[in-house]
């Protein structure tokens, strides 16, 4: 027992000694390399009345940045604006620069426009130019950005930083989870939640709860919590945020008539809620109402732009036999991953996917192979390992994409398209039985994972035919 209790205590005293590593270095980069408060005030915009009156919307917005929620469009603009004014007049408070930065990043996200990034990067910096110790607000801020930009490494760095700064702010832990998943860290994940649960809970933490359990293949649990999410929600923006959450785990379990009941309702509570606009675009595409699904995604992209809602909607045009029309869509695409680099964020993973099946597959296993370096993830494994199948390396590939389905060989996610894929690959190398199984697995998890590649894996099965039956053992008779 007294070994055990040291045990604890040198883990834990590792832990404070690393946090407290990673707060000198953060905060001796601010102090060395940030911009001055007055160079930060010089890019503030100046086309904004110089003191609008205070919005009603813009408390709620706050309220909701602080906590990490959810906020709608009109809320933050409102916020944005009455922090900028405020700045102008009070340039030395740390806290207002924290709060426009970090809602910056929201509007980044709400409106998947990375040139917004800059500007919190430049906020958020000033914010702890101007007060750099104890600064969790403006490091919260800094991990949230770094999300958003798929800087996974950046934002567990900023995120324990913030910890040291404050151990008992809850709302840094949502952060530091989102960083570990996508580097691939499920089990950091679930100790990083099992500290948040005991911090706070709520609406906003069963969301990030079903996120952690989806991933560890806990499907109803994950069901279980958001939809406590959802009846707990405090603003309209975030119930539709969790709706949309919802309505993406009911596509995942092939349910495309809950998916959709949730996606529309997402969009009647927040019609800013892009996200479950292009989700209403994916579901009715999979009940064969393609013109309403058309509908769904061109006014999706054209409030968010996203390149991933180009992805899929060039796919959906594409499986119509609409080579022009996906053609445009995936030119967005790549438009939109340039606008992307340009804010500084990462999108190679989502171009090297393109690039696997609409491009350059060497190019893609070259892209895939420096991400999967950078950020571990599933994804990331499952991409890579189609990448390398497209480009002829199947041998390689399969390694990935075992890893990728089974947990006790390394990640383990249920997901079709991931098993479509591992199917794929198996049968390029001669494995029947194998990619007879994974392809039907893709199916039953979900018959309508891909306008693309669901009628694709359903050809391969025909092709591979039924399993050959083996001869019954020596004095065995079969039954009558």
């Amino acid at each position: 027992m007294e070994t055990q209790e040291r045990t604890e205590e040198n883990a834990s005293g590792g832990r404070r000694r690393r946090r407290t590593r990673i707060a000198t270095v953060v905060l001796a980069g601010v102090l060395a390399g940030g911009l001055a408060v007055g160079g930060a005030l010089v890019l503030l915009p100046s086309d904004r009345p110089a003191a609008p009156p205070p919005a009603a919307g813009a408390a709620a917005a706050r309220d909701a940045v602080a906590k990490g929620m959810p906020a709608a469009p009109p809320e933050l603009s409102a916020l944005i604006g009455n922090r900028e004014a405020h700045l102008r007049k009070h340039p030395r408070d740390a806290a207002a620069w924290a709060v426009l930065g970090t809602a910056y990043v929201e509007q980044g996200r709400r409106s998947a426009d990375p040139a917004h990034y800059p500007k919190a990067d430049r906020a958020l910096h000033a914010s702890l130019r101007v007060r750099a110790r104890g600064n969790a607000e403006a490091l919260d801020g800094l991990a949230a950005l770094a999300n958003a930009r798929r800087d996974f490494r950046a934002a567990r760095k900023w995120a324990e930083a913030a910890l040291k700064a404050d151990g008992e702010r809850w709302t840094t832990y949502p952060l530091l989870i989102e960083a570990y998943t996508g580097l691939g860290d499920l089990k950091a994940a679930q100790r990083n939640l099992d500290r948040l649960k005991k911090l706070r809970s709520g609406p906003a933490v069963q969301a990030r709860a079903a996120a952690v359990y989806w991933d560890l293949g806990w499907r109803e649990d994950a069901a279980a919590k958001l939809a406590d999410a959802v009846a707990g929600a405090g603003s309209a923006a975030e119930r539709a945020a969790w709706l949309e959450r919802a309505g993406h785990l009911a596509w995942e379990r092939g349910d495309r008539e809950a998916a959709l009941r949730h996606f529309q309702e997402a969009l009647r509570t927040d019609p800013d809620q892009r996200a479950a606009q292009a989700g209403q675009g994916r579901a009715l595409a999979a009940l064969g109402r393609t013109s309403e699904a058309l509908t769904a995604y061109r006014a999706a992209l054209d409030k968010r732009p996203a390149p991933e809602y180009a992805l899929e909607l060039g796919e959906l045009y594409e499986s119509l036999g609409l080579g022009q029309a996906a053609r445009v869509q995936y030119d967005l695409l790549r438009e939109r991953v340039r606008a992307a680099a340009a804010g500084g964020a990462d999108e190679e993973l989502l171009l090297g996917r393109f690039e696997a099946d609409h491009g350059d597959a060497e190019s893609a296993v070259r892209r895939l192979r420096a991400e999967w370096r950078r950020h571990p993830s599933a994804a990331v494994a499952d991409a890579l390992g189609w990448a390398l199948h497209r480009a002829g390396e199947h041998e390689e590939a399969r390694k990935f994409a075992v890893r990728v389905t089974e947990r006790e060989k390394g990640i383990g996610v249920r997901s079709a398209l991931y098993s479509y894929h591992r199917g794929m690959i198996e049968r390029a190398l001669g494995h029947e039985g194998p990619a007879r199984r994974h392809l039907q697995e893709a199916l039953r998890l979900n018959p309508w994972f891909s306008p693309l590649h669901a009628p694709r894996a359903r050809a391969a099965l025909r092709a591979l035919g039924e399993p050959p039956v083996e001869p019954l053992p020596r004095g065995v008779r079969a039954p009558e």
